[in-house]
């Protein structure tokens, strides 16, 4: 006899929620173009005054200036599948001042000294988090609201 797997589903959660999970975790990703390509990279990250400074493997050359970049974190349970997905969008700068650079070079867990080494401070401005949980029914719903009450 074979069972099959539960349901799961995924649902929104709000701006203050997605926030507190990002502060939550100091580890997650950062996607950006670089020579026509979608580039994904490691990073570690802090959350200071709304914005998120990270520090990542990529060369700074592909990053400098003001570009736009995505920031992506989560938590799946390798079991069960639940856990959250947090995704953080908007401008980028290369962090170039040499005091806050040693601040965080300090403060930020390294991958590699060097040109890979960069630091960026990133103006989110979009902030989207997803849940992700059991479903308790065949329609996907959570909790039971959708069972019917015959008489």
């Amino acid at each position: 006899m074979t069972t099959s797997p539960s349901l799961r589903r995924m649902f929104e959660v709000s701006g203050e929620e997605a926030w507190y999970l990002l502060g939550g975790v100091s580890q997650g990703r950062i996607v950006y173009e670089q020579r026509d390509n979608v580039a994904v990279r490691p990073a570690s990250h802090v959350l200071e005054y709304g914005r998120l400074v990270i520090r990542t493997p990529a060369s700074s050359a592909a990053l400098f200036g003001r570009v736009t970049v995505t920031y992506h974190c989560d938590y799946l349970h390798p079991n069960t599948g639940t856990g959250w997905a947090v995704t953080a969008g908007g401008l980028a700068e290369v962090i170039t001042s040499p005091d806050e650079a040693a601040h965080y070079r300090r403060t930020l867990p390294g991958w590699a000294h060097g040109p890979h080494d960069t630091l960026l401070r990133i103006h989110p401005q979009t902030v989207t988090a997803f849940r992700f949980a059991h479903a308790t029914d065949a329609s996907g719903a959570a909790g039971g609201t959708n069972r019917s009450t015959a008489s």
